[in-house]
């Protein structure tokens, strides 16, 4: 199963006297990078709550938002902080003396002030608040790799097709690469019949330089190694990797096929296998653009 970076989770857990809530989200990265944001009260939890969250998600930029609501305040303190109140107080009135104003802050606007009056929780017990908070991100991981596989099914099936459109072309050039030496046979004997009138033409000589323009121009290695790609990229898809999400593979075999593409371009002279060598390029292109989707 292949999974995109992009996704949603949210879980819930409520006890007799907490609610706790978990929300994650999260968008193409590149490796993982686990934002965390939740009240200091579950800093001594952190670790476990990493761990936890690593089951779910193995690349993007993850940002995870979590809250403690105590139902009946019982846990809370609220606390005013005299020596930040006398600072703002001292600085508002430094302002109002240099400049003739008139100091009418009211004790609102005081209180207002950050941290002058702050919310704080007491120690909490790792016993007590761990098990609700785990279920709640199990709740929200779960959510969150559900969206992310819908999302993923339909960026594998989207692939698929671009694989098959990669395949149409490589069996036309493939079917076209040797119509191309018999035309040039063909336009070289002309040339000399054409400059040279009623002379014999040296056929071993003629053979030797169709063969030195057929090496020239081979792309069968190229083509079996694309051939070759295009069958490891749906595999992959097909069966995922669950250890290391499946995207730096595929993103890996995308360049691959670039390259072979490339030389396929380099090489040929004919019209028609460059102009399905560019289309090559181009469904290639948008292969990568969507394997920077998947995890």
């Amino acid at each position: 199963m292949v999974s995109s970076m992009t996704g949603f989770g949210r879980g819930e857990v409520m006890r007799e006297k907490h609610r706790i809530t978990v929300e994650m989200k999260s968008v193409n990265n590149r490796y993982l990078d686990l934002g965390l944001k939740m009240p200091k009260m579950f800093n001594i939890l952190e670790a476990d709550i990493r761990t936890e969250l690593k089951k779910f998600v193995k690349r993007g930029k993850v940002d995870v938002f979590i809250t403690c609501e105590d139902l009946n305040g019982s846990d809370t303190r609220i606390q005013y902080n005299k020596d930040v109140a006398e600072q703002y107080m001292r600085c508002l009135e430094s302002l109002a003396s240099d400049f003739g104003l008139k100091n009418d802050v009211g004790l609102s606007r005081m209180a207002s002030l950050p941290d002058v009056i702050t919310q704080e929780v007491g120690e909490i017990d790792e016993n007590i608040f761990w098990p609700p908070l785990k279920e709640a991100i199990d709740q929200a991981g779960e959510q969150f790799s559900n969206a992310r596989q819908r999302e993923g099914e339909f960026l594998k099936n989207d692939l698929e097709k671009k694989l098959d459109k990669m395949l149409e072309d490589v069996n036309f050039i493939t079917e076209r690469s040797p119509m191309i030496v018999e035309e040039y046979k063909t336009n070289l004997r002309q040339k000399i019949d054409d400059l040279i009138h009623d002379i014999q033409v040296d056929e071993n000589r003629l053979a030797m330089e169709v063969a030195l323009f057929a090496d020239k121009i081979c792309v069968d290695e190229e083509l079996v190694r694309l051939r070759s790609h295009i069958e490891a990229t749906r595999k992959a898809l097909e069966n995922g990797d669950s250890e290391n999400g499946v995207g730096r593979k595929l993103d890996f075999l995308a360049q691959e096929m670039n390259r072979e593409a490339n030389t396929t371009l380099s090489k040929t002279s004919d019209l028609e296998v460059s102009n399905k060598a560019i289309d090559l390029k181009t469904t290639i292109e948008k292969i990568r653009e969507q394997i920077q989707n998947l995890e």
